[in-house]
């Protein structure tokens, strides 16, 4: 999607600092959306979150697909700030597994979306070059048709209340063991997070890749990703409590930072991306489980969108922050900042007492 909308972003006109500027949009809608997301999942039920994904997703892709100016491509942004399918689904899952059940759906989860995405990327590619742009985006209208067809009783719990409150929205935080494993969550991966926006360049100016090749590469990341989500996070569930798989994903973080500062070519990268991959799925499917369970069960949906808005964060403060870290300090500095960011997050969980339910899959 981003290398399409780079090409239709050229083809208006748009320079490389416009389009900075629309993926910052596009970050920051996604970031003030996903907590007010959240909140309606909670209020209206996961189905009809779903529905308002589905119908965002539509309008988004139907207003990119006819932009034909700049400030037409600009205003196609606008539905993303309601476009969160992850976390309605996420919701769904919560809903129906009890608490034990929960990190290990969720990670299955998380194999659901990378084989979508990996399927719904070559589909759209072939309707795209032999239909246009515009067939593909009526593509999730045939999502709407589906959820609409299958309708149950899925419905909202939460109290009622102002949809956009921030104080509800901020209330969650403070639960017992909210705010801190938020926080590991956010700075665990935030270094490694930066990299990885920066990859597009990296990969050309450092591993000397040509766009085809980065390509491959990028492939083999969402491939780890589906294997490390769907088989290897549910198995350890059940054997280990979420308190230690939490440190030990932020430990292994540690490790592939060392590992980002030594490497030298594409080839080192390919074995650091192992761990690397099974820190983030682990670390993201274990705090989302955390944090769902330690809120009320009326406000899952809330803290799935709190939880939804970290990525955008890194999206909107990623471009700034790392090109600095990268012209100045070089591909290295991602490496160390991981390493000691999460040195620091291992010390703290080690003799933090984090209020957790301890308890390990059925």
């Amino acid at each position: 999607q981003l290398q399409d909308l780079t090409y239709l972003a050229k083809s208006l006109g748009l320079d490389s600092v416009g389009l900075g500027y629309l993926q910052t949009t596009f970050g920051v809608l996604q970031l003030v959306g996903g907590p007010v997301f959240g909140r309606f999942a909670d209020q209206f039920g996961a189905r009809a979150a779903l529905i308002l994904s589905c119908a965002s997703g539509s309008a988004f892709f139907l207003l990119t697909s006819i932009s034909t100016s700049i400030p037409l491509l600009f205003l196609s942004r606008l539905p993303a700030v309601f476009m969160h399918g992850l976390p309605g689904a996420q919701k769904l899952i919560t809903d129906l597994t009890t608490p034990s059940q929960r990190t290990d759906a969720l990670g299955k989860l998380g194999l659901c979306f990378g084989i979508g995405i990996i399927i719904g990327s070559a589909l759209g590619g072939v309707l795209s070059t032999k239909f246009g742009l515009t067939v593909s985006c009526f593509l999730p209208l045939t999502c709407i048709n589906r959820v609409l067809i299958n309708r149950s009783s899925s419905v909202g719990t939460s109290q009622s209340g102002n949809m956009f409150s921030i104080r509800e929205i901020l209330r969650l935080m403070k639960f017992p063991g909210v705010m801190e494993v938020f926080i590991v969550k956010v700075f665990a991966g935030l270094p490694v997070g930066l990299f990885l926006i920066m990859f597009s360049i990296i990969s050309m100016d450092f591993f000397g890749l040509e766009a085809v090749e980065s390509g491959y590469l990028m492939s083999y990341f969402g491939v780890l990703q589906m294997v490390v989500q769907g088989l290897v996070t549910g198995k350890l569930t059940n054997h280990c409590t979420e308190r230690t798989l939490l440190r030990l994903s932020v430990f292994i973080f540690a490790g592939v930072g060392l590992g980002m500062a030594l490497m030298r070519t594409v080839w080192h990268y390919c074995i650091v991306a192992v761990p690397m991959v099974f820190a983030f799925g682990t670390l993201g499917t274990v705090t989302d489980s955390i944090l769902t369970k330690a809120v009320p069960s009326s406000d899952t949906g809330t803290m799935l969108g709190i939880c939804a808005s970290v990525q955008p964060l890194t999206q909107t403060v990623g471009p700034t922050i790392g090109g600095v870290l990268y012209k100045q300090f070089g591909v290295s500095s991602f490496g160390y900042l991981q390493l000691i960011v999460n040195i620091g997050l291992f010390v703290y969980l080690l003799k933090s007492k984090i209020p957790l339910r301890e308890m390990k899959s059925q």
